[in-house]
């Protein structure tokens, strides 16, 4: 399997990603401040064209306040 940041998935999982972010009231900034990194790097997570690895996901959903087990869960149903 090809290891594209355009695969259908990787979309998906972005989207989950802005959606929580939006329910949690932060702004791109405000979530690049909490996760130490800068504001792009949230911007290409969020379009999708950064690929997101499991440690990040741990701690986007203890910055959010979403479980990350579900997440993938959500993203492994057809």
């Amino acid at each position: 399997m090809p290891k594209s940041v355009t695969s259908p998935l990787q979309k998906k999982l972005a989207a989950m990603l802005v959606e929580h972010r939006k329910a949690a009231g932060l702004r791109q900034v405000d979530l690049a401040e909490k996760m130490g990194v800068y504001q792009s790097w949230v911007t290409h997570m969020e379009s999708g064209q950064r690929r997101i690895d499991v440690v990040e996901l741990i701690e986007l959903g203890k910055i959010l306040g979403f479980d990350p087990v579900d997440v993938v869960r959500k993203l492994s149903r057809k």
